[in-house]
């Protein structure tokens, strides 16, 4: 019996990932998120399903688990680190809403609610969704962040968002054989700078601020990136300082040692890291060397009272990590070289560099693991470039459906 599918969101774009597939037995959901832009975008309405599995914690991927599980008596398969970072977005997401003055699609009772919805599994676990049997795999990325295989007389793989190679905090994702693949394509058409000469230039850019007598100050993802950037710079000279939400996430890595490639290195960096803990540290941390601190789009947090700090110190610098969306701080100070500061548009005069720390597999990375997978047929989702790819795989002998939001499809 064939898979029907239909993207609720997150297909012909990157954000809001919601897939429903109707498998033999059982109607089971991949994903439900939120893009965070201004205003916040949501999935289509998810109709009644059996079981949800969420591949990992990013709020795109998560954000709307509250409101299906306020509606809908199921389960919702992740890993145990999944859950724990994803509820602490889901919380704080309520927050921003509430400060930014949207309406927040579920409440803090929906949050706890979901908690106790979480069924818990590690790599190589098996769970049930109808007559397919589902096995997980990681997908790298971040901590915890999963592939599901899906096994029944032909074998399915969903790939979440997917990192290839691996990196200071994660080991890179491998191929699994399958029939079909839906597979990532945030990427698609672009690739990425070798990690190594990244880092090196991120490093030398710091010292060379330092030395002309400035701060760094890197705006970083919460998850995942914040912890890449603390590795990066556990074994410099550097005098570096943590702010934010990527205090409360290090230590929930922590608890859960054995979905980062090294323990004992996360450990280390955090120990060696100065955490921000009242306004007394902060006033310190703006006269370090390095500012580690969230947003990564510069859209709220204590990253905007750093920036502001900086704006006109020409000796100082706002190093990016991270991919900028359309709308937010970040990129309107990539593109014009100004920012929001408390509602007022300011010019920002000193330096702003972008550096290319992605978590997702590049162009050639993912026709690899495609190859890899050497199934039947691809579907691509989370892409707005998807149709490069798609090329590159049908050249390759592939069939690739691309699939909108709200189409309804077959494999």
């Amino acid at each position: 019996m064939p898979l029907e599918g239909e993207f609720l969101g997150g297909g012909d774009e990157v954000g809001r990932l919601g897939i429903l597939l109707k498998c033999p037995g059982a109607r089971v959901l991949f994903d439900y998120g939120i893009t965070a832009s201004d205003p916040p975008q949501y999935p289509a309405p998810c109709p009644p399903v059996d079981i949800m599995f969420l591949t990992h914690s990013h709020l795109d991927h998560c954000g709307m688990i509250p409101w299906l599980t306020a509606r809908n008596d199921i389960n919702v398969v992740s890993t145990s680190i999944s859950r724990e970072i994803g509820i602490l977005l889901m919380d704080d997401s309520i927050k921003i809403g509430a400060a930014e003055g949207y309406p927040e699609p579920y409440t803090s009772a929906d949050v706890k609610i979901a908690r106790r919805k979480f069924d818990e599994i590690q790599f190589g676990d098996t769970s049930q969704a109808g007559k397919m049997t589902v096995i997980a795999h990681s997908a790298g990325h971040i901590p915890g962040a999963t592939m599901y295989e899906l096994q029944g007389k032909r074998t399915t793989l969903i790939t979440g968002d997917i990192h290839t190679l691996d990196t200071r905090l994660v080991a890179g994702a491998k191929p699994v054989k399958c029939d079909n693949l839906i597979m990532e394509s945030t990427y698609s058409g672009r690739n990425h700078p070798a990690r190594l000469k990244t880092e090196y230039a991120f490093l030398k850019k710091i010292e060379e601020v330092n030395q002309r007598g400035g701060t760094a100050i890197i705006p970083s993802f919460a998850v995942g990136r914040t912890q890449e950037i603390l590795l990066l710079l556990k074994d410099s000279r550097f005098d570096f300082w943590l702010d934010g939400m990527g205090k409360k996430v290090n230590a929930i890595y922590l608890r859960y040692p054995e979905f980062v490639r090294s323990a004992k290195r996360l450990r280390q960096a955090v120990s060696r890291t100065h955490e921000v803990r009242n306004v007394h540290a902060r006033s310190r941390a703006a006269q370090a060397d390095v500012v580690v601190t969230t947003s990564g789009m510069l859209d709220g947090g204590p990253v905007l009272g750093y920036a502001e700090n900086i704006r006109n110190d020409p000796k100082s610098a706002i190093l990016l990590t991270g991919y900028q969306v359309e709308g937010s701080n970040g990129r309107k100070l990539i593109e014009t070289g100004y920012m929001e500061f408390q509602g007022v548009s300011e010019k920002v005069n000193c330096e702003v560099l972008k550096f290319d720390f992605s978590a997702h597999a590049g162009h050639d990375e993912l026709l690899a693991f495609a190859k890899g997978c050497s199934p039947e047929k691809i579907v691509l989702m989370h892409g707005d470039q998807r149709e490069i790819l798609a090329g590159d795989l049908k050249a390759q002998g592939f069939e690739v459906h691309l699939p909108k939001n709200g189409e309804k499809w077959t494999i």
